[in-house]
């Protein structure tokens, strides 16, 4: 699988920044994918040594919109802890 097609996007939040300084970083990934094929294309997309995967699945909130009630889709986020000093620079704002 190409990497583009598990990771969709990075998780840019106050609590995912403050996870950067410890090593790890977040994101929303395929729901089909499964921890070796999000550290393989982690490594592969951005070329750094990725120690653990830890993969969390957020269920769809409920939404109300007048009478009707409907539920936003669920996904997958995965964070992923890179090996001591290093980092993905798409973070950074470089």
């Amino acid at each position: 699988m190409h990497p583009l097609s598990i990771l969709r996007r990075p998780i840019i939040t106050e609590k995912s920044t403050l996870l950067q300084d410890q090593g790890k970083y977040a994101f929303e990934v395929a729901n089909n994918a499964n921890k070796f094929q999000i550290k393989n294309a982690v490594q592969e997309a951005f070329d750094v040594n990725v120690m653990k995967v830890n993969v969390i699945k957020v269920r769809g909130k409920r939404k109300r919109f007048g009478p009707k009630e409907t539920s936003r889709k669920s996904w997958k986020k995965a964070i992923v802890s890179l090996a001591p000093g290093q980092t993905i620079t798409i973070f950074e704002g470089v």
